[in-house]
């Protein structure tokens, strides 16, 4: 099996730098964890390494011990500050599996009931709504 290598140029590794913005909600030594841009249902967030990976079948298993608690914090912590019926954990391996961004990460996505997904693609959410939304789920951490 071959595995193309990490790109230290992605987006998500700009975030991490600080070159590109974005609407942090959690950080750590190890993790960082920010609003997606285009999301599929309020609260929709990401949760990323600071180590980079491409996705989770490259990822260091020492740095998947210290993602996954913080993806089950932010989880949880979603799905109460929307008062969810459930969450969806999402996590895509190559562009076969819908991978578009090609550094770890896990979608963090509160759910309710009858309430479909919307498509992730198109216009980008208000950045005030998603600054808001944030706070919602920093109230609760």
């Amino acid at each position: 099996m071959s595995i193309s290598a990490y790109d230290p140029n992605n987006i998500f590794a700009k975030i991490l730098k600080g070159d590109i913005p974005s609407v942090k909600l959690y950080e750590d030594a190890d993790t960082l964890a920010f609003m997606d841009v285009m999301p599929q249902a309020p609260g929709h967030l990401l949760v990323i390494p600071k180590q980079g990976s491409r996705n989770l079948l490259d990822a260091d298993p020492a740095v998947l011990v210290k993602l996954m608690p913080v993806v089950q914090k932010l989880a949880r912590a979603a799905k109460e500050a929307f008062d969810a019926d459930g969450v969806f954990v999402a996590q895509f391996n190559e562009p076969a599996a819908g991978q578009t961004v090609f550094h770890l990460h896990f979608h963090v996505i509160p759910r309710h009931d009858g309430l479909p997904l919307k498509p992730h693609s198109g216009g980008m959410e208000d950045i005030e709504v998603l600054k808001a939304n944030a706070e919602k789920i920093k109230a609760v951490l």
